[in-house]
């Protein structure tokens, strides 16, 4: 994979500019896309995220980027989704429910209870459900940095780890050529920049194969 062909979708999440300093760091070149011009050939995407659902799933239709990026993941284009990235993949979520997500992973996105702290915000460890690709090599004791009220509650069969915070939700789910973290890597120092760079090892490893 040419490396400056990871595309980063600008939609105007808070969390780009660190998402493009983490992968910076890691010697990897990053390129914008908020059209789906730029989206297009892109050899692996990353959807960052944080704010309201409603209000990232109303912007990428209005940049006309849903469909793209939907063709993208159909295509087999690598793709991380972070935070508020990984909950866009679900069908809907209670925080807006006239808002559909891309529906690349059934369910549901739903708030933490109200029993626990909210919004969930500072360091957490996970509970591994099977091997990952996006964890390889991370220790079982690291902890990540969550910044977050709403979660997928029911884990479905992509799920590789959880979260306890009041209840147990989905913290990184894999499916085919798509990887998700409800946490920000970015922002989870050591192990965080593991993550980053196990994606862009398999990204490159899965483009190389498509080239052979």
């Amino acid at each position: 994979m040419n490396a400056a062909k990871l595309t980063l979708v600008d939609y105007g999440a808070g969390n780009l500019p660190s998402v493009e300093r983490a992968l910076g760091r890691l010697g990897v070149e990053t390129q914008r896309a908020a059209t789906p011009e730029a989206l297009a050939g892109s050899r692996a995407i990353v959807l960052p995220g944080v704010g309201h659902f409603g209000q990232l799933m109303r912007t990428l239709e209005e940049r006309g980027l849903r469909g793209p990026l939907r063709d993208a993941i159909a295509r087999g284009t690598p793709f991380l989704g972070i935070c508020l990235g990984l909950q866009a993949l679900f069908v809907s979520s209670e925080e807006d429910p006239k808002q559909s997500g891309l529906g690349i992973v059934g369910g549901s996105v739903q708030p933490l209870p109200k029993t626990a702290k909210l919004p969930h915000m500072g360091w957490n460890q996970l509970r591994r459900l099977r091997p990952s690709v996006l964890l390889r090599g991370v220790r079982d004791d690291a902890y990540f940095y969550f910044a977050h009220s709403f979660a997928a509650l029911d884990a479905p069969d992509a799920a590789v780890a959880v979260c306890d915070h009041g209840a147990s939700f989905v913290a990184a789910l894999e499916q085919e050529n798509v990887l998700a973290v409800q946490f920000h890597p970015e922002k989870s120092g050591d192990p965080g920049a593991l993550v980053l760079r196990n994606f862009v090892e398999f990204a490159r490893a899965k483009t190389a194969g498509e080239e052979a």
